[in-house]
């Protein structure tokens, strides 16, 4: 696989006159933080001084008048909601009532080490990035309100190694802001490609990344819910036991299954893994965005996605907000249930394709809500250990077939690629 060409290439060199002294000492302190050489430790150290220099902006009061609500334009409006084009920063600080905002359903830019169309920030600067958006947040929620947040993690450049990011945020978003957190949740999408390919294919050291954090949190401990609302099918042994009867006994866990366990509830409380498949390649919102050359959004969460948590976190007529609205499925799914809702999107463009949810009717909620998924259990294949040794490097080194080669000599493989997320 060839090097993909980078956006802003390393053409320029530094030398920089060192003691040996000096040498030994930039080494071992490159060594000691996981670098492999000194530039790449100069670059932490400059990365880090601009970092801190930004984390003592974090302090200092929002402007308001940063963020007039003059910026805001009306793009469509529906019975129940409304397509605001522009800056969302300016509806929670200057167009939204404070604590008026029952739930924020959203799934902002990912932090992703390569730049994706729809204009993600980088994970080393996110948390600086999203501030003005948690205190906007803070400020319009309501005590009985959620915030619900699908963030999808990130890979280092040129490692199998993880971003923290999106914990960082989390973390954040708890300590410095007051937010608690209610419960994670984990978007198991099953039609995920094996990504990174880098990683999970070719060097195979990892296995395919196929899950997002859903993190649901509120101002207070006791956001309005009611899980009743969001029941999944009995399974084939509950059913059964629902139909023949079970022994009240104590288990060897500790947990007394009393006779209350034969109660049927219409339903079985769904865990908080959501398997929701993302396979919508065909659909009206596609077709009109093709027929019209418009740019589809890459990153759409599918509709049952927010309609698990709009049906569990709020009423009929509570007020629904997405302050990055994208396609706005949010919106669509919030007008088919009867919310009021905001939606909020910079980009004219993504707004145009919105536009088909909504025109010439409201796009309703998909009813085939998919075969239930099964997690296949590993290690169920058959395999002689002796034929499939582990990787000594980690991966360090492509297997040696793939590999390039420059005449009879094989090039060293840098591990320098950028995996996207």
């Amino acid at each position: 696989m060839a090097r993909p060409r980078a956006e802003n290439p390393r053409t320029k060199i530094t030398n920089i006159r060192l003691t040996e002294e000096e040498r030994i000492a930039f080494e071992v302190a490159a060594a000691s933080k996981g670098y492999k050489n000194i530039s790449e430790y100069i670059r932490f150290l400059h990365n880090n001084l601009n970092y801190e220099a930004v984390s003592k902006q974090k302090d200092q009061k929002i402007d308001l008048c940063d963020y007039p609500a003059k910026m805001l334009r009306s793009f469509l409006s529906t019975k129940h909601g409304e397509i605001l084009w522009g800056d969302s920063r300016s509806y929670l600080f200057n167009k939204a009532k404070p604590s008026s905002v029952d739930l924020i359903m959203t799934s902002p830019p990912f932090g992703l080490v390569r730049k994706k169309s729809y204009g993600n920030e980088d994970a080393d600067e996110y948390c600086e990035w999203f501030r003005p958006f948690a205190e906007g947040f803070r400020t319009v929620l309501k005590d009985s309100g959620s915030l619900v947040i699908d963030i999808g993690g990130a890979w280092k450049p040129g490692q199998p190694t993880r971003s923290l990011y999106h914990f960082k945020l989390l973390i954040m978003l708890v300590e410095e802001y007051g937010f608690h957190l209610c419960q994670e949740h984990y978007w198991w999408n099953p039609s995920k490609l094996p990504t990174p390919a880098e990683w999970v294919n070719v060097r195979r050291v990892r296995v395919k990344d196929a899950v997002n954090t859903v993190w649901w949190l509120a101002k207070t401990p006791f956001p309005k819910a009611n899980n009743k609302r969001i029941l999944q099918p009995y399974s084939k042994s509950m059913e059964h036991l629902l139909k023949n009867g079970y022994t009240a006994k104590l288990r060897p866990s500790g947990h007394d299954i009393s006779e209350k366990f034969n109660k049927d509830n219409g339903g079985s409380v769904p865990p908080n893994l959501l398997a929701i498949a993302n396979t919508e390649s065909n659909g009206r919102y596609q077709d009109h965005c093709r027929a019209e050359n418009i740019a589809i959004h890459p990153a759409r969460f599918p509709a049952q996605l927010p309609e698990y948590f709009i049906r569990f976190l709020t009423d009929p007529g509570d007020l629904v907000v997405d302050p990055f609205g994208g396609s706005c499925v949010t919106g669509v799914v919030a007008e088919n249930l009867r919310r009021r809702w905001v939606c909020c999107e910079l980009s004219e463009e993504y707004l145009l394709g919105a536009r088909a949810r909504f025109v010439p009717t409201v796009q309703s909620l998909p009813k085939e809500r998919g075969n239930p998924y099964g997690i296949s259990s590993p290690c169920a294949r058959p395999v002689n250990e002796k034929d499939v040794p582990l990787f000594a490097d980690g991966g360090a080194s492509r297997p040696p077939e793939l590999r390039r080669k420059a005449g009879k000599s094989e090039i060293p493989d840098k591990s320098a690629l950028r995996i996207p997320a």
